[in-house]
């Protein structure tokens, strides 16, 4: 994409530094990394164990050089961005792919890696806590047949590729037994990839497909038609909004159930076990003993919690579908956080370089958000009384 020689003169070097940028991150995405290589092998020995034996998970290894380029990134000229705010933006960007490097290290290091996800993600605090809670409260609706598990992969792929068909980008898909969610978007590579020996109910593939194509893929390919890159490889602390306007999305197409909220729920818990100092054993005794969920989801819970050595990331589905819920009854557009992997809290300077021709307005729309078709009145008493 051509730039305007104004928009050139006006941001010296920045161009240039994103494109450094866009280079060195290419092999930071966490999640390529985080996800156990023997999920299912330890899960048999787990149930076989009668729940009392910590799986031994094994990662793949990292394929760069750590300390090289966390120099290389330290080593990029921010100061020479003359606007303030755009140079503190960049100053911030440098510092969260230097956490993630530092998360993508010492996987599998236990503490080490646990301190630093607290750094690059944080924990749930009280209130997120009581939130979660609050909504465990409630009791359990009734079970109807959407919510039965009969589709298998391929026929959840062939679901996929015909909701795609409504945009034009396209992206691989690929089955896999070493990711701990039923479907996941990789995105520099814009793969969609699903779990293969997962079954899928027909809300579940409704939900997939408003969460995973209607925003993750659409900011995927939002951000790859940005003439700046940091769109694509991610803006600082954008996982909570957008995880917030995927589940968001769920509810906007009438997909969200209770149970679903309830999952979000029980994955704060497991995330705050963390901080108690509970090993995997205890967090599913928490899940599946005290809380009464089956043993496969609560398995699949504490795996995503424990993933890695502990990774906190799961409380955040929850606080950032509050932050977008509140932000579309307050009647903000969800427009500019819809431009590529952007965080709510930076939608000012996605705005103002909009204004300016730095950025442009959005290739692709998530079309849920075109109307409300959520009809379940309890779960909007839910996410207006949530803290």
């Amino acid at each position: 994409m051509a730039i305007a020689e104004e928009i050139i003169k006006t941001y010296p070097n920045l161009f240039k530094i994103d494109f450094n940028l866009n280079k060195l991150v290419q092999k930071i995405e966490l999640l390529n990394y985080v996800n156990p290589i023997n999920i299912e092998a330890e899960k048999r020995n787990f149930f076989a164990s009668k729940y009392n034996i910590n799986p031994n998970f094994k990662y793949r290894k990292i394929d760069f050089n750590a300390h090289t380029l966390q120099q290389e990134l330290f080593t990029q000229n921010i100061d020479s961005i003359k606007d303030e705010e755009t140079r503190t933006f960049f100053r911030d960007v440098i510092y969260d792919y230097s956490g993630l490097i530092q998360c993508i290290e010492t996987i599998g290091k236990g503490k080490k890696f646990y301190y630093n996800v607290l750094k690059s993600f944080g924990t749930p605090t009280e209130k997120d806590v009581e939130n979660a809670r609050f909504i465990l409260h409630f009791k359990d609706e009734e079970y109807d047949s959407e919510m039965f598990p009969v589709f298998n992969v391929e026929e959840a792929a062939n679901y996929f590729d015909a909701f795609t068909k409504r945009y034009d980008f396209k992206f691989n898909v690929k089955l896999s037994t070493k990711i701990s969610a039923a479907a996941m978007v990789q995105n520099n590579t814009q793969t969609l990839i699903l779990k293969k020996n997962h079954r899928f109910s027909a809300n579940q593939l409704k939900v997939l497909a408003n969460h995973e194509i209607g925003v993750h893929m659409v900011t995927t390919f939002n951000g790859l038609n940005q003439s700046l890159k940091i769109f694509h490889n991610g803006f600082p602390n954008n996982v909570e909004t957008q995880e917030g306007l995927a589940v968001f999305s769920e509810y906007m197409s009438g997909c969200l159930t209770l149970h679903r909220l309830k999952e979000l729920a029980y994955r704060v818990m497991a995330a705050d076990s963390l901080r108690k100092g509970f090993n995997f054993c205890d967090t599913f005794d928490l899940l599946h003993n005290q809380y009464k969920l089956n043993r496969e989801e609560s398995y699949n819970i504490t795996l995503r919690a424990h993933r890695g050595g502990g990774f906190t990331k799961d409380y955040m589905y929850l606080t950032g579908l509050k932050k977008v819920y509140d932000s579309f009854y307050n009647n903000e557009s969800l427009d500019p956080l819809l431009t590529g992997k952007v965080s709510l809290e930076h939608t000012p300077i996605v705005k103002k370089w909009q204004e300016e021709g730095v950025a442009t307005t959005n290739t692709y729309t998530n079309f849920a958000f075109d109307s409300n078709d959520n009809t379940n009145e309890k779960l909007d008493f839910i996410l207006k009384n949530l803290k």
